[in-house]
């Protein structure tokens, strides 16, 4: 089986922290970043199915990192995470290309969840 990489990216490194240490023990292998633009560069040289964003970072939000991402790599799936809800609608995030959104404080379960069906979901579609 293929390594089962996750991408974390948020402006706060105790979310980094906490997000990298679940899904590293879930057995995925998580890289993590607190800028878009450095999760642009990751992304040059990794090739990662699946993704976790917060929306409101300095530099470039969530929704624009997600935007440019899926014009590169349109299969990618990329979940929003934000705790200011108020400042992003949903509606805008699905526009943008985000597989779903939840709003901070989430439960890991949930997150752990969604990244196991979105590795199932990839897995059939490299079947097609």
């Amino acid at each position: 089986m293929t390594e089962r990489k996750i991408l974390v990216v948020d402006d706060e490194p105790p979310i980094l922290k906490l997000l990298s240490q679940v899904f590293t023990r879930a057995g995925y292998k998580v890289l993590t970043a607190e800028r878009a633009s450095d999760a642009l560069t990751i992304l040059e040289n990794e090739n990662i199915p699946v993704m976790f964003f917060d929306l409101n970072m300095p530099e470039m939000n969530g929704i624009e990192l997600c935007k440019k991402i899926k014009k590169q790599k349109p299969m990618t799936i990329i979940y929003a995470i934000t705790g200011f809800a108020s400042l992003f609608e949903l509606s805008e995030c699905r526009e943008a290309g985000f597989e779903d959104y939840f709003k901070k404080p989430v439960n890991v379960s949930t997150l752990l969840k969604k990244a196991e069906s979105a590795f199932e979901k990839v897995k059939r579609w490299k079947k097609m």
